[in-house]
Protein backbone atom coordinates (compact mmCIF):
# COMPACT_ATOMS: atom_id res chain seq x y z
CA UNK A 1 0.00 0.00 0.00
CA UNK A 2 2.70 2.08 -0.98
CA UNK A 3 0.04 4.44 -2.89
CA UNK A 4 -2.11 5.05 0.19
CA UNK A 5 -2.40 8.91 0.70
CA UNK A 6 -1.60 10.21 4.28
CA UNK A 7 -4.48 11.57 4.60
CA UNK A 8 -5.97 8.21 4.37
CA UNK A 9 -3.62 6.22 6.84
CA UNK A 10 -5.52 6.58 9.93
CA UNK A 11 -8.40 5.61 8.40
CA UNK A 12 -6.87 2.03 7.28
CA UNK A 13 -5.59 1.15 10.84
CA UNK A 14 -9.49 1.92 12.08
CA UNK A 15 -10.20 -0.89 9.63
CA UNK A 16 -7.41 -3.40 10.51
CA UNK A 17 -7.91 -2.27 14.65
CA UNK A 18 -4.85 -4.73 15.01
CA UNK A 19 -1.43 -3.92 14.50
CA UNK A 20 1.07 -6.24 14.63
CA UNK A 21 4.73 -5.14 16.29
CA UNK A 22 7.45 -6.41 14.72
CA UNK A 23 11.01 -6.71 15.33
CA UNK A 24 12.96 -8.38 12.99
CA UNK A 25 16.96 -9.76 12.74
CA UNK A 26 17.16 -8.86 8.99
CA UNK A 27 15.22 -7.75 6.13
CA UNK A 28 14.17 -11.77 4.99
CA UNK A 29 13.00 -12.41 7.84
CA UNK A 30 10.78 -9.25 7.66
CA UNK A 31 9.28 -10.57 4.40
CA UNK A 32 8.46 -13.61 5.89
CA UNK A 33 6.92 -12.75 8.98
CA UNK A 34 4.38 -10.35 6.71
CA UNK A 35 3.80 -12.77 4.64
CA UNK A 36 2.72 -15.02 7.55
CA UNK A 37 0.33 -11.87 8.73
CA UNK A 38 -1.04 -11.71 5.18
CA UNK A 39 -1.66 -15.12 5.00
CA UNK A 40 -3.83 -14.93 8.25
CA UNK A 41 -6.07 -11.77 6.90
CA UNK A 42 -3.87 -8.55 8.39
CA UNK A 43 -2.59 -6.08 6.15
CA UNK A 44 -0.95 -3.59 8.80
CA UNK A 45 2.50 -3.99 10.50
CA UNK A 46 4.89 -2.12 12.77
CA UNK A 47 8.41 -2.91 12.09
CA UNK A 48 10.23 -1.35 15.17
CA UNK A 49 13.65 0.58 14.84
CA UNK A 50 14.83 -2.07 17.85
CA UNK A 51 17.44 -3.70 15.55
CA UNK A 52 19.64 -1.93 12.88
CA UNK A 53 17.79 -4.17 10.41
CA UNK A 54 14.58 -2.10 11.03
CA UNK A 55 14.95 0.39 7.79
CA UNK A 56 16.27 -2.38 5.21
CA UNK A 57 12.72 -4.54 6.43
CA UNK A 58 10.82 -1.40 6.01
CA UNK A 59 12.26 -1.14 2.44
CA UNK A 60 11.90 -4.87 1.92
CA UNK A 61 8.07 -5.45 2.80
CA UNK A 62 6.60 -2.07 1.53
CA UNK A 63 6.48 -3.40 -1.77
CA UNK A 64 4.20 -6.66 -0.90
CA UNK A 65 0.83 -6.13 -2.02
CA UNK A 66 -2.00 -5.08 0.53
CA UNK A 67 0.34 -4.77 3.10
CA UNK A 68 0.71 -1.14 5.17
CA UNK A 69 3.94 -1.09 5.97
CA UNK A 70 5.29 1.51 9.61
CA UNK A 71 7.71 2.16 11.59
CA UNK A 72 7.82 1.95 15.23
CA UNK A 73 9.93 2.66 18.32
CA UNK A 74 10.89 5.89 16.47
CA UNK A 75 13.13 7.95 19.14
CA UNK A 76 14.66 10.72 17.24
CA UNK A 77 14.39 12.72 14.35
CA UNK A 78 17.21 10.59 12.50
CA UNK A 79 15.18 7.60 12.67
CA UNK A 80 11.96 8.91 12.06
CA UNK A 81 14.03 10.14 8.55
CA UNK A 82 15.41 6.74 8.02
CA UNK A 83 11.71 5.25 8.05
CA UNK A 84 10.53 7.70 5.80
CA UNK A 85 13.31 7.01 3.13
CA UNK A 86 12.63 3.39 3.38
CA UNK A 87 8.90 4.07 2.70
CA UNK A 88 7.27 3.68 6.08
CA UNK A 89 3.73 4.75 5.34
CA UNK A 90 3.29 5.68 9.24
CA UNK A 91 5.65 5.66 12.67
CA UNK A 92 4.94 5.20 16.06
CA UNK A 93 7.04 6.15 19.38
CA UNK A 94 6.42 4.85 22.70
CA UNK A 95 6.58 8.64 23.67
CA UNK A 96 6.14 12.13 22.77
CA UNK A 97 9.30 14.15 21.63
CA UNK A 98 8.44 17.23 20.05
CA UNK A 99 11.51 17.12 17.63
CA UNK A 100 10.05 13.94 16.77
CA UNK A 101 6.50 15.27 15.80
CA UNK A 102 8.36 17.79 13.67
CA UNK A 103 10.32 15.36 12.00
CA UNK A 104 7.12 13.34 10.99
CA UNK A 105 5.33 16.71 9.36
CA UNK A 106 8.00 17.85 8.13
CA UNK A 107 8.11 14.22 6.06
CA UNK A 108 5.02 13.67 5.80
CA UNK A 109 4.63 10.56 7.72
CA UNK A 110 1.27 10.59 9.91
CA UNK A 111 3.00 10.08 13.32
CA UNK A 112 1.76 8.15 16.53
CA UNK A 113 3.39 9.43 19.95
CA UNK A 114 2.99 7.29 22.94
CA UNK A 115 1.23 8.60 25.89
CA UNK A 116 0.64 7.62 29.76
CA UNK A 117 -1.12 10.33 31.45
CA UNK A 118 -3.65 12.92 31.76
CA UNK A 119 -0.37 15.51 31.14
CA UNK A 120 0.66 13.33 28.25
CA UNK A 121 -1.94 13.43 25.94
CA UNK A 122 -2.62 17.31 26.60
CA UNK A 123 1.18 17.69 25.88
CA UNK A 124 0.72 15.75 22.39
CA UNK A 125 -2.84 17.19 22.03
CA UNK A 126 -0.91 20.59 21.87
CA UNK A 127 1.63 19.27 19.35
CA UNK A 128 -1.32 18.68 16.88
CA UNK A 129 -1.39 14.97 17.79
CA UNK A 130 -4.61 12.82 18.13
CA UNK A 131 -4.22 9.56 17.49
CA UNK A 132 -2.22 8.61 20.44
CA UNK A 133 -0.13 5.38 21.42
CA UNK A 134 -0.70 4.00 24.87
CA UNK A 135 1.81 2.76 26.28
CA UNK A 136 2.73 0.10 28.07
CA UNK A 137 -1.01 -0.62 28.30
CA UNK A 138 -1.98 -3.14 30.49
CA UNK A 139 0.12 -1.53 32.56
CA UNK A 140 -1.96 1.73 32.85
CA UNK A 141 -4.68 0.17 33.92
CA UNK A 142 -5.91 -1.62 30.18
CA UNK A 143 -9.62 -1.09 29.22
CA UNK A 144 -10.24 0.93 32.07
CA UNK A 145 -7.86 3.90 31.74
CA UNK A 146 -9.37 4.98 27.96
CA UNK A 147 -12.94 5.04 29.76
CA UNK A 148 -11.69 7.33 32.06
CA UNK A 149 -10.32 9.31 29.97
CA UNK A 150 -11.79 9.44 26.49
CA UNK A 151 -14.89 11.41 27.92
CA UNK A 152 -12.70 14.20 28.65
CA UNK A 153 -9.94 14.32 25.68
CA UNK A 154 -12.98 13.33 22.93
CA UNK A 155 -11.17 14.39 19.78
CA UNK A 156 -8.31 11.62 20.82
CA UNK A 157 -8.05 8.28 19.02
CA UNK A 158 -5.70 5.40 20.83
CA UNK A 159 -3.92 2.82 19.72
CA UNK A 160 -3.06 0.55 22.89
CA UNK A 161 0.14 -1.43 23.08
CA UNK A 162 1.71 -3.51 25.52
CA UNK A 163 -0.16 -6.51 27.00
CA UNK A 164 -2.67 -6.30 24.45
CA UNK A 165 -3.19 -10.30 23.91
CA UNK A 166 -6.41 -12.29 22.60
CA UNK A 167 -8.21 -12.42 26.23
CA UNK A 168 -8.42 -8.94 26.25
CA UNK A 169 -8.57 -7.57 23.01
CA UNK A 170 -12.13 -7.21 22.67
CA UNK A 171 -12.52 -5.14 25.73
CA UNK A 172 -10.58 -2.91 23.69
CA UNK A 173 -11.85 -2.89 20.56
CA UNK A 174 -15.61 -2.57 21.58
CA UNK A 175 -14.42 1.45 23.26
CA UNK A 176 -15.21 3.88 20.73
CA UNK A 177 -12.17 5.68 21.53
CA UNK A 178 -9.61 3.17 20.84
CA UNK A 179 -8.66 3.48 16.99
CA UNK A 180 -6.68 -0.27 16.65
CA UNK A 181 -4.24 -1.94 18.93
CA UNK A 182 -0.79 -2.89 18.95
CA UNK A 183 -0.40 -6.50 18.69
CA UNK A 184 2.98 -7.29 20.33
CA UNK A 185 1.66 -11.43 20.37
CA UNK A 186 1.72 -12.24 17.49
CA UNK A 187 5.01 -12.05 15.98
CA UNK A 188 6.68 -13.08 18.96
CA UNK A 189 10.58 -13.08 18.78
CA UNK A 190 10.71 -16.60 19.62
CA UNK A 191 8.58 -17.67 16.90
CA UNK A 192 10.19 -16.09 14.45
CA UNK A 193 13.42 -17.25 15.97
CA UNK A 194 11.88 -20.75 15.52
CA UNK A 195 10.91 -20.20 12.14
CA UNK A 196 7.53 -20.69 13.36
CA UNK A 197 5.73 -18.23 10.88
CA UNK A 198 3.07 -21.09 10.48
CA UNK A 199 1.91 -20.02 14.22
CA UNK A 200 2.29 -16.00 13.45
CA UNK A 201 -0.07 -16.77 10.75
CA UNK A 202 -2.50 -18.30 13.06
CA UNK A 203 -2.35 -16.09 15.54
CA UNK A 204 -3.13 -13.43 12.52
CA UNK A 205 -5.96 -15.28 11.54
CA UNK A 206 -7.04 -15.20 15.33
CA UNK A 207 -6.67 -11.76 15.65
CA UNK A 208 -8.69 -11.17 12.61
CA UNK A 209 -11.52 -13.29 14.08
CA UNK A 210 -11.51 -11.70 17.36
CA UNK A 211 -12.11 -8.03 15.57
CA UNK A 212 -15.17 -9.52 13.85
CA UNK A 213 -16.49 -10.80 16.63
CA UNK A 214 -15.69 -7.53 18.44
CA UNK A 215 -17.76 -5.81 15.40
CA UNK A 216 -20.56 -7.94 15.92
CA UNK A 217 -20.77 -7.52 20.00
Amino acid sequence: MSDVPASDVFELLGAVRVVPVLTATDADEAERACAALLAGGLTAVEITFRTDAAADAIRRVTGMDGLLAGAGTILSPTQLESAADAGARFAVAPGTNPSVVEAARTNGVPFVPGVGTATEIEHARALGCDVLKLFPASLLGGPAFVKAVAPVYRDVRFVPTGGVNPENLGAYLELPAVLACGGTWICEPALLRADRFDEVERRAREAVELVALAAAA
